[in-house]
């Protein structure tokens, strides 16, 4: 049996971390929904900016936007929803077949709001609304400001990607905001149930100590810190707060595993697909990775639901002078700032193609 069928079987969801235009168009995501039992889809500032600066294959799309007047991140995300709707189109039949529950694409407010809580509830609402998709979640980063905007937003009845998550206490704090935001909707009798998953990102863990650690605990401390959250995780779901939750209608927010390709070329390029397989999860994953999971990955059986040796190893790390609770918040840190870095680095790319196809545009323009 396909390996990527067997995950699927065992109740997890396989997702793509990507999504360019000419996957679309080439017809190769359709061929990863029939073929590789995938059912969803993520991106982020830097997948987009690597779709738009590999060819030419939004330079129609980006010199009508302009004809129109948009410009900078309006264009931007205007050309982004063209991508992500034509996606959540093709995971609408999942998305019906499994209530809701799946089937999902995800679009990220922009990064510069990390800090502004107002505004990133203001964005969520916005995108969410010109997107006119039941199945596209609105990624919020789970940081300090993050937290309630993500209780805000789920309360104003969208649907949200926690990302950014690193460690156990910043996924419990992002599923208490969904649960509170849930809640008030219950309180005030609206429709109860608004989707979420909790993003937790796992390699950047083995990247951040791969030189600080003996050979032994080398690609070891992210699926540690993945099963000590997996463990909270069951442990929620276990909570009468949850199941009160779940008893008044409302699908549970699932815990996804994000940066899950593997960054150590002497490692197993299925390392972390194999290690974390877990019903009622998500793994998304690069290209490179589901093919290589498709092709040779073999399971060894769902995580233990009670962490396994996580805390063992996780000790072994502090003996090795690692601070995991400081370098969670260390890791969220800088991943807020590589996004804001690659927001940057992609309003960049849109204002050079806009530059190179103004007059393309201006024809456009003047024959409408």
């Amino acid at each position: 049996m396909n390996p990527t069928r067997q995950l699927h079987d065992m109740g997890q969801s396989l997702w793509l971390d990507n999504i360019t235009r000419g996957i679309l168009d080439d017809g190769t995501l359709a061929r990863h929904i029939a073929d590789d039992n995938v059912t969803g889809l993520t991106s982020n500032p830097t997948i987009f900016d690597n779709a738009i600066a590999g060819g030419s294959d939004y330079d129609p799309a980006i010199a009508d936007l302009l004809a129109q007047g948009r410009s900078g991140e309006q264009l931007f995300f205007a050309l982004a929803l063209q991508d992500l709707t034509r996606a959540a189109d093709l995971f609408k039949p999942v998305y019906h077949a499994t209530d809701g529950v799946d089937g999902w694409v995800s679009l990220e407010v922009s990064p510069l709001l990390a800090d502004e809580t107002a505004a990133t509830v203001g964005a969520a609402v916005a995108l969410h609304a010109q997107a006119r998709r039941d199945n596209l979640f609105i990624k919020i980063p789970g940081t300090p400001a993050g937290i309630p905007a993500i209780e805000e937003s789920v309360y104003r009845g969208v649907p949200i990607n926690v990302t950014l998550l690193f460690s156990r206490e910043q996924y419990l704090a992002a599923a208490d905001a969904w649960m509170r935001g849930i809640e008030r909707r219950i309180a005030e009798g609206l429709e109860p149930n608004v989707d979420s998953v909790a993003s937790l990102f796992i390699s950047r863990w083995d990247v951040a100590v791969q030189d600080r650690v003996p050979a032994e605990l080398k690609n070891r401390l992210g699926i540690a810190i993945g099963q000590r959250t997996y463990k909270a995780y069951c442990e929620l779901r276990d909570t009468s707060r949850w199941k009160k939750l779940v008893a008044a209608g409302v699908h549970p927010q699932r815990l996804l595993w994000a940066s899950t390709g593997t960054k150590d070329p002497k490692a197993s390029d299925t390392l972390y697909v194999e290690a974390l397989a877990a019903p009622d999860t998500i793994n998304t994953m690069p290209d490179k990775t589901l093919k290589a999971f498709a092709d040779h990955g073999k399971l060894r059986g769902p995580l233990p639901k009670d962490g396994g040796e996580c805390e063992k190893v996780i000790a072994g790390f502090r003996a090795a002078g690692i601070d995991d609770a400081q370098l969670a918040g260390q890791l969220q840190r800088e991943g807020a700032a590589a996004f804001v870095k690659s927001w940057n680095d992609l309003l960049g790319r849109i204002a050079q193609k806009s530059a190179a196809l103004a007059p393309r545009a201006a024809g456009r323009g003047a024959r409408a």
